[in-house]
């Protein structure tokens, strides 16, 4: 029987923390609640990538690494697989998409903001918005750490619930 999680709880969790970090713990503090909520995420990706790769053999290469996250480890997470994913062959990675499920009930609702503050609330929305993608950054860099790829990743919100994550590898 497969240890598995309601998506429902997930959803909650990671609202919940996002929430807690950013408004509780550090709330004049946004970068300090952004490195925290990442390092989470790097915990939990560097141990499911134990788990998701006990069978396998060791990747002999960056680019093998890089298509078990977008196939076996996105599909293990989300049930799908990374839609798309770009390289320049120079150590940059661009995992897209395109509908990123922790990414679907979120929206800017641009009623909600006075005229006046319109572009204030919409800056608002998309920070709290990009403090939702710490926690996977987080995810995908702890893998990849613990599959030997020490990398730098970051993510960039195009048009709700789209996403792109980048990784850099370092050298």
């Amino acid at each position: 029987m497969g240890r598995e999680v309601s998506e429902s709880c997930v959803d909650s969790l990671l609202t919940e923390m996002v929430s807690t970090y950013c408004h509780r713990f550090y709330a004049n503090k946004p970068e300090l609640a952004a490195r925290r909520i990442e390092a989470i995420g790097y915990q939990v990706g560097h141990q499911l990538s134990e788990r998701y790769t006990m069978e396998r053999p060791r990747f002999t290469d960056h680019l093998e690494a890089i298509k078990f996250i977008c196939k076996d480890f996105w599909s293990e997470l989300f049930k799908k697989q990374i839609d798309n994913l770009k390289t320049n062959h120079r150590g940059t990675f661009v995992l897209q998409d395109n509908r990123f499920r922790w990414l679907t009930r979120m929206s800017v609702d641009p009623q909600s903001e006075s005229q006046d503050n319109s572009a204030d609330g919409e800056n608002k929305a998309a920070q709290a918005t990009s403090m939702h993608l710490y926690f996977p950054c987080g995810i995908i860099r702890g893998a990849l750490s613990n599959l030997g790829i020490p990398c730098a990743v970051s993510a960039d919100i195009s048009n709700l619930p789209a996403c792109s994550f980048v990784v850099r590898i370092k050298a």
